[in-house]
């Protein structure tokens, strides 16, 4: 990206591009704004008309993420209808293309340090997100008995966690640890355990 990029009014998006692939290829914490600026191809000054610090450029990157991530999940929410059971696990199966496909914005997310309430915009998005599964959680948990059925804010912060996981531990190229089954396969079984335990699904399935 060159400097004529903030003549064109793309300055806060060149940074935040620039820092996606720093975070990348150092961490959240491996780069410097004056790296970012660099990868920019603008002037260390020119990143403060947009952002007070690394922190707020990298709340942005995430807030960013998130938009791709809820839009994401809704079509795959959406994919799965009319079944609840395919909608949820279709979700769930998002979770993981995403941190596949866009690492630098998952960084940002959900490795950063970074509060979802650092800013209201980034709060929003990430609600947003969240909604979206707890959407399909609400849906499937309607098939389950009134007197054994969770809150569906439980529900799929139960999956969340489990898609969440199988990333970090299997999806992400960890060093030194390789899964002994593809990461769709692990996700794909653990929530069928989970969901028989619901009585969603029937054990023989």
């Amino acid at each position: 990206m060159s400097k004529r990029g903030y003549h064109h009014g793309n300055l806060k998006q060149a940074l935040v591009d620039a820092a996606l692939k720093l975070i990348e290829d150092k961490g959240p914490t491996g780069f410097t704004l004056s790296e970012a600026s660099k990868t920019a191809g603008v002037t260390p000054a020119a990143v403060y008309r947009h952002f007070e610090g690394r922190n707020d450029l990298i709340a942005e990157a995430a807030r960013q993420g998130y938009e791709i991530f809820a839009e994401l999940m809704e079509f795959a929410y959406q994919s799965g209808q009319p079944s609840a059971l395919a909608a949820f696990e279709a979700t769930g199966r998002a979770y993981l293309a995403f941190a596949r496909k866009h690492p630098g914005h998952y960084i940002s997310m959900f490795e950063s340090g970074i509060s979802v309430n650092q800013t209201p915009e980034l709060a929003a998005a990430s609600k947003r997100a969240n909604d979206v599964l707890e959407k399909a959680a609400s849906d499937l948990s309607e098939h389950i008995p009134a007197d054994k059925r969770p809150p569906a804010s439980m529900f799929s912060a139960h999956i969340w966690a489990m898609s969440h996981g199988v990333v970090e531990l299997f999806a992400r190229n960890s060093p030194g640890r390789a899964s002994p089954f593809p990461p769709e396969d692990l996700l794909e079984t653990g929530i069928g355990i989970y969901l028989r335990g619901l009585g969603l699904i029937n054990p023989d399935d």
